[in-house]
């Protein structure tokens, strides 16, 4: 019996240990176990109380009563799976009859204290099938992407989500992105990883960043065009702007319209167009837009014109000649003169880090998410490279992305320097990086992001 205590006492302590230190390993050692467990047992019961059960059905009452039977209970959504992933619970629900899937949203903080859970999502599968995930700890706390991710064309990982799934950057579908930030809110840390996640790909980097290239021009040899100055930057907003000029033209040349050619084989992007024929698509990171929207003189009001002009259009047109828009910001208003709104009206991806003012908040989410906005303006100082992800759907998720220092950024990049593609087009704007840097090994990563 002493051994048994002893053994008891061990093992007790050793769990209240990783889960204070190490709270994955806690949770795939002792708490996915206990959390199904009180999840199966507690479920019926937690769902009257919050309200997500319906009445029986008319026939059954009718039969209880025929056969003089106890009246049947409410019946709550039916499980159809439970199963275990490396951050919490994923259970899905077959709804009854009357049931709505918001009814499962307005439930979640309340299903959340109940089953003892860190946090509860929920989203719909298909009609009549919702998902509720929920994670057992803090995964944003201490960030660990998952040692395998989705490889897509175009689709990086960059961050994860409070319910402990990946958050891609899929330029596919959401073409156009804006990411907002005060200083030190961690939004340099986010496009450390985006550039970072787009190093080892078929694709070309376009940088301008008017901090004196301070943020982009240490990871140059990833990149193939670089601007450090708004004058440097409108010439290459307009070499860009040619570019897809002559792209269209290609695609034009390439369609194959006739009445033997299946609607699928039509070229209508670069992404319709045979592979030795594709153009590299381009993703252009502006750091600092604000930068490039402000002016004191007439000269410099006109080169504003010009660079906001070229950025709407790119916006605008594009995507189908494979440009993609990163544009990144510590203000966002439409104090920054017109066309700002224009501008943003194209950028579906909207992230948030924290911000010193409700007006970008707004201009962030405002037109999309407008829930979105009270979370992004509460994100605390200490919680560096917390943010608010969205897009013109309305949804949206807290996000975090793991803390990726600049040396880490640079050797990544001087490891794929041979991917950088040779565009002609953008010759001059081409960074000199002379010989590439050695790698050097990483400092040991910080317990937080930034």
């Amino acid at each position: 019996m002493t051994a048994f205590t002893v053994a008891l006492v061990l093992v007790v302590a050793a769990a209240g240990l990783l889960r204070w230190r190490r709270p994955a390993w806690y949770w795939l050692a002792f708490g996915v176990t206990l959390a199904a467990l009180r999840v199966l047992v507690r479920y019926r019961s937690v769902m009257d109380a919050c309200g997500l059960t319906v009445p029986p059905a008319r026939w059954r009452l009718s039969l209880a009563r025929a056969t003089n039977q106890p009246i049947p209970e409410p019946r709550p959504p039916r499980i159809r799976r439970l199963w275990p992933t490396r951050t919490g619970l994923v259970l899905r629900l077959k709804l009854r009859p009357g049931q709505d899937v918001f009814d499962i949203a307005a439930a979640s903080d309340r299903l959340r204290h109940s089953f003892s859970m860190f946090g509860v999502t929920s989203r719909e599968v298909r009609s009549g099938v919702v998902e509720v995930r929920m994670t057992g700890y803090d995964v944003l706390k201490r960030v660990q992407m998952p040692a395998e991710t989705e490889t897509l064309p175009m689709r990086v990982p960059v961050a994860l989500r409070e319910d402990g799934s990946v958050h891609y950057r899929d330029y596919r579908a959401i073409p156009h992105a804006l990411t907002l930030g005060a200083t030190e809110s961690g939004k340099s840390v986010y496009q450390r990883n985006l550039v970072a996640g787009l190093a080892p790909l078929d694709v070309a980097l376009v940088g301008i960043d008017c901090k004196q290239g301070v943020e982009l021009f240490p990871l140059a040899s990833r990149f193939s065009a670089l601007a450090d100055s708004p004058d440097t930057a409108a010439e290459l907003l307009d070499a860009l702007v040619a570019r897809m000029a002559d792209v269209y033209r290609l695609i034009r040349t390439q369609q194959r319209i006739t009445v033997d050619v299946p609607d699928a084989e039509i070229a209508a992007d670069i992404w319709d167009l045979p592979e030795e024929l594709r153009p590299t698509p381009v993703v252009v990171l502006v750091d600092e837009v604000a930068e490039l929207a402000l002016y004191a003189m007439k000269e410099e009001e006109r080169r504003r014109d010009r660079i906001i002009t070229a950025l709407v259009r790119l916006a605008q047109l594009g995507r189908a000649a494979g440009i993609y828009l990163e544009i990144c910001g510590q203000r966002f208003g439409s104090e920054l003169g017109k066309g700002i709104t224009m501008l943003r009206a194209q950028l579906t991806g909207r992230t948030a880090h924290r911000l010193n003012d409700e007006t970008s908040a707004n201009m962030a989410f405002g037109d999309i998410a407008p829930d979105a906005v009270l979370a992004a303006i509460q994100i605390p100082a200490e919680l560096r490279g917390l943010a608010i992800a969205g897009d013109s759907s309305g949804g949206w998720h807290r996000i975090r992305a793991p803390h990726t220092s600049l040396r880490q950024a640079v050797n990544l990049c001087n490891r794929y320097a041979d991917r950088t593609p040779d565009m002609p087009e953008l010759a001059p704007f081409r960074p000199t990086t002379g010989t590439a840097t050695e790698l050097v090994p990483s400092a040991k990563a910080a317990p937080a992001t930034a």
